[in-house]
């Protein structure tokens, strides 16, 4: 059995990538000491950090009804309740369906808050406070601060204890896709301050140096990284189909930054050698951010594209190889 450490990242349904990529390194021997994720990413990071295996992994999405995802608020009109929704509370769908689901799926994997993931861990780098000793690292961007959270590791900014907070709190927070899902909000009682919580990969979509030594300590397994976003965001800019809400072209313009926000910000590291080298890029293109109501043979597709990625990537690594090369240095041919 093969240890590593993983990132997931971001990508709404495209995270269907992520889950065939998952399931074959899995089916490969590895299991995952900590799982970092944004967005979709974080869903599957979570149930990773429960102990999921790859036939359970499998079946708990075959309990997610993708259609039912998009909740559609009162009065239950299409567009025009979606147009309401956004302009009463900031996101054009609750969100309130898939934060159940998780809830329920992770309870049936026995854990519920933070307290449940915590990692006792001798060898951990030396830099790394107790408070962020945990399985499992969810990404989402405080905008009222403008500010990454990273939970639980972050929760004291709230004087929280995190061991006390709900992991489905802290995924539903990260996929809230500005515009497109109600934001969330987290209260700092003592300070009087509330902030609002949206989508993590705002700031970092794909963090894959999170779990990276800083002790100056060789390490002791990899951290794969596991890629589904293209590097330029293109037509899944459109966080709502072209017939909604013509009057705010305002609204398609932002999302246009947003999108190119979340693509963006991490390109800057990911064509460093030293990154390229341990992530597994998935072909997503047939599918869109919010496609949820794709259907069954295009989801299965993407996901096939997932697995097949991992298998190339597991055709050519070589961890003992790999701790040898200069990070900065070129890919060998």
């Amino acid at each position: 059995m093969q240890r590593a450490d993983l990132v997931l990242e971001g990508g709404g349904v495209k995270g269907v990538g992520l889950i065939g990529a998952v399931v074959r390194l899995l089916e490969e021997g590895y299991t995952f000491h900590r799982v970092a994720g944004t967005s979709a990413g974080s869903i599957a990071a979570a149930l990773l950090a429960a102990g999921v295996d790859a036939r359970g992994l499998a079946d708990v999405m075959e309990r997610l009804d993708y259609s039912r995802v998009p909740d559609v608020a009162r009065p239950g009109i299409p567009i025009a309740s979606e147009a309401v929704s956004m302009l009463t509370t900031g996101g054009a769908h609750s969100g309130d369906y898939v934060h159940a689901w998780i809830a329920d799926e992770l309870e049936r994997l026995d854990v519920r808050t933070f307290g449940d993931l915590r990692l006792e861990d001798a060898g951990a780098d030396e830099n790394l406070a107790a408070s962020r000793r945990y399985k499992l690292v969810v990404m989402t961007t405080d905008i009222t601060h403008g500010r990454l959270l990273r939970l639980p590791w972050d929760y004291a900014h709230f004087d929280l204890d995190p061991d006390q907070q709900l992991v489905a709190d802290a995924v539903r927070a990260s996929i809230s896709i500005p515009l497109f899902f109600e934001p969330q909000k987290l209260r700092n009682e003592r300070m009087g301050e509330e902030s609002t919580l949206v989508d993590g990969g705002v700031l970092s979509n794909f963090p894959i140096e999170i779990f990276d030594r800083t002790d100056g300590e060789d390490p002791r397994w990899p951290t794969f990284g596991i890629k589904i976003m293209p590097a330029l965001p293109g037509a899944d800019g459109q966080l709502f189909p072209p017939l909604a809400m013509p009057m705010l072209r305002p609204v398609r313009q932002l999302e246009q930054v947003l999108a190119t926000a979340i693509v963006g910000h991490d390109q800057s590291y990911t064509e460093r050698p030293g990154v390229r080298r341990r992530m597994i890029a998935v072909d997503t293109s047939a599918i869109g951010i919010i496609e949820f109501h794709a259907d069954r043979a295009k989801r299965d597709h993407v996901a096939q594209q997932g697995r097949e990625a991992a298998e190339k990537f597991l055709a050519a690594w070589d961890w003992e190889r790999y701790r040898t090369l200069d990070p900065r240095s070129a890919d060998p041919d």
